[in-house]
């Protein structure tokens, strides 16, 4: 047990869970809730304040409109800090991108009280890291992605198209005339109508659908 409890931020906008989850880890000698907050806007300012080791992270809660923008936010005010997102949303492309901008672990509201503490305690320097994620099952084979394939707009089409070519979401909100979250919102409903869970993956499954042309031998699709 380390000498030093991990210094832990909470921010969850539901009042009951939040205060249940300080409960619980007041109770654990070596993790010290250094606030609780109930908003996005809170969670930065109470980073930036305190310095907390690890934040505990809701997805769905007030000024958090765009959880990768908050996620970075976080990481400028404490670089180093172990963010850890408790969730009832699991969309894999969502899942995805935070973990691709450096969230330790995400958890479903539903995990286990071993589970959260495991992925509070987990350190650098520990010679191992634990990254606990809940990934929905895909609702159904590649034949099913088939039938909803028609379900793609056109202009998600153009989304993916650009993707395809190696444009990041910025690069495309310009070619197309709409903004980087807009983009970000089209490819959340391209990934759960192709079942995919990366740029890549839904580009090698709308090529294989003839949904788009085949990228270049020099593209590749980038993070956003």
């Amino acid at each position: 047990m380390p000498d030093t409890p991990t210094r832990t931020l909470i921010a969850d906008d539901h009042t009951l869970l939040r205060e249940a989850m300080v409960e619980l880890l007041q109770g654990e000698p070596d993790i010290e809730v250094v606030a609780d907050v109930g908003d996005a806007r809170a969670a930065v300012r109470a980073t930036a304040e305190l310095r907390p080791d690890v934040a505990l992270l809701d997805v769905q809660m007030p000024y958090n409109e765009d959880p990768g923008a908050t996620v970075r936010r976080l990481l400028e005010r404490r670089p180093g800090l172990r963010i850890i997102v408790l969730s009832a949303d699991d969309h894999p492309a969502l899942v995805r991108e935070l973990l691709d901008l450096g969230v330790r672990g995400y958890l479903h509201k539903s995990a286990s009280r071993q589970s959260l503490l495991a992925a509070i305690r987990e350190r650098p320097g520990s010679g191992r890291t634990v990254v606990t994620v809940s990934m929905p099952p895909f609702a159904a084979p590649a034949q099913g992605a088939a039938q909803r394939a028609g379900l793609i707009s056109e202009r998600e089409t153009e989304v993916l198209a650009l993707v395809a070519q190696a444009l990041s979401n910025r690069q495309i909100g310009a070619r197309l005339g709409i903004t980087e979250g807009t983009v970000k919102r089209h490819l959340r409903k391209i990934f759960d109508k192709l079942d995919a869970v990366s740029r890549l993956d839904a580009v090698n499954k709308a090529v294989a659908l003839q949904l788009i042309r085949p990228p270049g031998k020099h593209s590749l699709p980038m993070a956003g």
